[in-house]
């Protein structure tokens, strides 16, 4: 039965899934023309003055829908989960208003002149306004982080006689036990995602056109980019669930599958079919006591199972299992495609190994699967809690008939796929573009009011960057 809480929770689930993959690209991308900018400022190598102005209007409209589809959800803490801003509100709403005050105006204010300054402003301010809109993205990552790890660890409150959470110390609050982990974790995702959308954009051109300086140095970049980030972030990942495991034990017995406790070691268990409701592992294919090395460093280390958790407080375990593997699996292909493009490079083929630039080009969604998928496996495995430990997601829910957040949920799954859809459209049609096509769909300067004409030292005729 689709309850309010069950629909509130595939809402929000929804308009977050949309949500997180812009912000995952445009910080990676931030950064990505930061570097650019300062390569072709030491170098004036028009190689990359070309990719800078290809890339830069690709993450102005994904950077637009990004802002756009934060801010619905921003509604959602007040129309579906009212109890949870009440109770929550004085910790998460000024870490929140944080990041507004802070990282948003830092972007806003520098985004133009990033975009459209470089002819108006001169090489030095436009290169501090494209480092501030990267060092902005980060900054906003890390208030978002901040909040979020709060409700997986909580720390540094009280609780009032109303019920409310009252922070008690801030720096407790921000930086409580989880957040450096998961920041770490979730600005690698960003780059990793970055660079594998990059690779496969210049994998698709170099199966056209081995030839053109840009796509070739666009792969190089890219591909680089994921030999390096790929093997830091597998180690900061396992740093993350011995954390994890730490502060959160359930969700890792859901990520293992572990419905029983292993006194003796614990198995990893590669696959298999999880069964709740009968509390076993069905079909598994085990590895046997590697689980507890890795997790405990020793073969013969005990690892709890669910057997221990009341059936309320468990998480939903086959969501939970897979969406884990899905990340692993394809956290593993990046790493093997990073070390391709390393042995492709030895052996000077990097830029005509068909097969590489079409695993490439496969591999381009990767990082916004895997993305979506650690974000299943952190939020999915919290359950039944909403603030771990504290308050339940069933007690955070508004007074809501079913009807009411289902009617909503259906008016966003609607415009989301026409007005997301055709952005996205919009951003593959760019991204198909050769980089230094002089036209990509969007004017090269800012659009002008009624009334407003070109100065008379401005060729209206040249408005490129």
């Amino acid at each position: 039965m689709l309850t309010a809480e069950i629909l509130a929770r595939i809402q929000f689930a929804f308009t977050v899934s949309f949500h997180i993959i812009f912000p995952a690209f445009s910080i990676g991308l931030a950064s990505f023309l930061a570097v650019l900018n300062v390569l072709w400022l030491r170098t004036r190598d028009e190689t990359y003055l070309k990719l800078f102005n290809h890339w830069k209007k690709i993450f102005a409209v994904a950077f637009g829908m990004g802002v756009v589809s934060g801010i619905v959800m921003s509604y959602q803490f007040g129309t579906n989960w009212a109890v949870f801003s009440d109770r929550a509100g004085p910790v998460v709403g000024p870490l929140m208003a944080y990041e507004v005050l802070t990282a948003f105006f830092l972007e806003a204010g520098f985004l133009g002149i990033m975009l459209f300054g470089r002819k108006r402003v001169g090489d030095g301010l436009h290169m501090l306004a494209t480092a501030m809109v990267a060092i902005g993205t980060l900054i906003s990552a890390t208030w978002i982080l901040a909040v979020n790890s709060w409700m997986h660890t909580p720390a540094g409150f009280s609780m009032g006689e109303n019920g409310q959470f009252l922070p008690e110390d801030w720096w407790a609050i921000i930086f409580n036990p989880s957040f450096p982990y998961r920041l770490v974790h979730m600005v690698l995702a960003a780059y990793l995602t970055t660079a594998l959308v990059v690779a496969g954009t210049a994998g698709y051109h170099l199966l056209r056109d081995r030839t053109n300086p840009a796509t070739r140095r666009m792969f190089s970049m890219a591909t680089g980019m994921i030999l390096v980030v790929a093997p830091i972030q597998i180690v900061a990942g396992d740093m993350h669930g011995l954390n994890t495991l730490e502060h959160q034990p359930v969700k890792v017995m859901a990520m293992e599958g572990h419905f029983e406790s292993h006194p003796e070691g614990a198995p990893l268990i590669l696959f298999g079919l999880p069964d709740q409701e009968a509390q076993e592992m069905r079909w598994s294919v085990e590895i046997p006591k590697l689980s507890s090395l890795i997790l405990k460093h020793s073969l013969d280390a005990p690892l709890d199972g669910l057997d221990g958790v009341p059936r309320d407080e468990q998480p939903p375990v086959a969501i939970v299992f897979w969406s884990f593997r899905v990340m692993v699996t394809l956290g593993m292909l990046m790493l093997g495609l990073g070390l391709w493009s390393l042995w492709a490079r030895f052996r000077g083929r990097l830029y005509d190994w068909k097969a590489l630039h079409r695993a490439a080009l496969a591999m381009g969604p990767a990082g916004f699967v895997a993305v979506l998928a650690g974000w299943i496996t952190t939020e999915v495995g919290r359950q039944p809690w909403t603030v771990y430990g504290h308050l339940r997601t069933a007690d955070s829910l508004s007074p809501l008939d079913a009807s009411a957040v289902g009617t909503s949920l259906v008016a966003f799954i609607v415009v989301y796929f026409f007005v997301f859809g055709a952005g996205t459209f919009y951003l593959l049609r760019m991204m198909s573009m050769t980089p230094g096509t002089e036209r990509m769909g969007l004017r090269d300067g800012p659009i002008r009011t009624a009334g407003i004409t070109p100065g008379l030292s401005e060729d209206p005729r040249e408005r490129s960057d």
